[in-house]
């Protein structure tokens, strides 16, 4: 089985499916955590509508989607904050594919879209319950900082100075 990692429109139906997935998880996992229920349905709702990612779409953002064996199974977003700064979203894989290697395939591919976009750092955020996803940035060369946003869910922020993308080889 193999993975592919391409650009999507934020808005197609593999997106909002996967939106759809990681939202419910992460909100699931908070009310657990915090109130011992899962997320009300029409809360659930009303925040995934809420939450359009128009703001991961050309010119300043970028929604990636990865398949592995052709299926939609996760999603990593770019979008810039200043012409220096791309703030990493969304990142999520389905359960069943965790372990696999489509989160470093992700990232690093986020990584060079923001490139791509003139970014020299990525910056993120992530809560403290969210420990794989705190792992997952640390193995690859986030460390941690002070908080760069008032995001009311956060508690950890992360940032990687992002090098340059090579220059082209004359005459390729």
């Amino acid at each position: 089985m193999t993975w592919t990692v391409a650009p999507e429109a934020h808005d197609s139906p593999a997106a909002a499916a996967l939106w759809r997935a990681y939202y419910t998880e992460v909100s699931d996992r908070w009310y657990r955590l915090h109130e011992g229920r899962s997320t009300d349905p029409d809360e659930l709702e009303r925040e995934i509508a809420a939450d359009t990612g128009t703001y991961l779409a050309p010119p300043g953002g970028v929604l990636l989607v990865a398949r592995y064996a052709g299926e939609p199974a996760g999603t990593a977003g770019v979008r810039l904050t200043d012409p220096a700064t791309a703030e990493l979203k969304r990142v999520f894989l389905r359960g069943e594919l965790r372990g696999r290697g489509g989160a470093r395939l992700l990232v690093t591919a986020a990584e060079e879209h923001a490139r791509a976009l003139g970014a020299r750092r990525m910056v993120l955020d992530t809560r403290h319950d969210l420990v794989e996803a705190r792992a997952l940035y640390a193995r690859l060369g986030y460390a941690e900082t002070e908080p760069h946003n008032d995001e009311p869910y956060a508690d950890h922020w992360f940032c990687k100075p992002l090098a340059p993308a090579p220059e082209p080889e004359p005459g390729t």
